[in-house]
């Protein structure tokens, strides 16, 4: 029996340790359960929580790990983080070089979510980017899976398989990056914006803050221009817009410019992930 969990390397009482239990084929592991005034129940071990007992306590004193992605920034005021992918799968190895461009000369900030073989195919590019301040470089996989620990799939792609198949979606592709930027990304994206909750929980536990969005832009890269524009017609302050940039062929950059200029007319700027707290 684990006792709470298999935590040699990871935190005791945490759903890692407990997952790391089932693959390393313990027979069951035990884990410590303790409920407040209120009758909310946690897992955790001591007694005294802050100091205090925790029966004594009500759910709202206690502060515990999320498992959730950032959907928006943390904030209210008109500004819009632009997100933009560039997944290396089968028919998206390109790169929008006048989209990149415009992008450049207007000084409208994003942030690049990049897998590791689109990298391959585009280190030049790749490059470029990390080298310009105005883009911030995000992880977006190494094999382009969606963040499983038991393979589901997500729009017809099969999720990473169990515990060590994700984290080496996640860190292998953090190495890759930090080789070309010297800095390890913030960062984390899966294919299809897909994380069960234990897979948030092990990015989380890597240092990643694990980012989905709020606004679908352009469906990767299959809508009209017309279509994208619709896409951000009821924006507020404070949305994480999605997008493509690595389909050059696509309508995404003629529909992203033409809301670049309205929503600029409208008041709002364009901001990287890093420039808000996240919510």
């Amino acid at each position: 029996i684990a006792h709470r969990g298999s935590h040699k390397f990871v935190k005791e009482n945490s759903l890692f340790s407990f997952f790391n239990a089932i693959n390393e084929n313990y027979y069951g592991f035990e884990c410590d359960v303790r409920g407040t005034k209120d009758k909310k129940f946690y897992i955790y071990h001591d007694m005294l929580y802050d100091g205090k007992l925790f029966k004594n306590l009500n759910s709202n004193e206690i502060i515990c790990d999320t498992l959730e992605s950032v959907l928006k920034l943390n904030t209210n005021k008109k500004v819009i983080a632009l997100t933009m992918n560039a997944c290396g799968i089968d028919g998206g190895m390109g790169y929008d070089n006048h989209l990149i461009a415009y992008l450049e000369k207007e000084k409208i900030p994003a942030t690049l979510f990049v897998n590791a073989t689109w990298i391959d195919r585009n280190p030049e590019n790749m490059k470029h980017l990390a080298s310009n301040p105005l883009f911030e470089i995000g992880n977006h996989g190494y094999s382009h899976k969606p963040a499983s620990v038991d393979g589901k799939s997500a729009q017809g792609i099969i999720g990473t398989a169990n515990i060590s198949e994700l984290f080496d979606e996640i860190e292998l592709n953090a190495k890759k990056i930090e080789l070309i930027t010297n800095k390890k990304p913030k960062y984390f994206r899966s294919a299809t914006g897909y994380y069960d909750e234990v897979a948030v929980k092990i990015a989380n536990s890597l240092k990643n803050e694990v980012i989905g969005f709020s606004v679908l832009g352009d469906e990767g890269a299959t809508l009209s221009a017309k279509k994208i524009e619709e896409a951000f017609a009821n924006v507020k302050g404070g949305e994480i817009a999605i997008i493509q940039f690595n389909h050059p062929e696509s309508q995404t950059r003629d529909g992203i410019i033409r809301v670049i200029k309205k929503l600029k007319e409208e008041g709002f700027t364009f901001v990287k992930l890093s420039d808000y707290s996240l919510k």
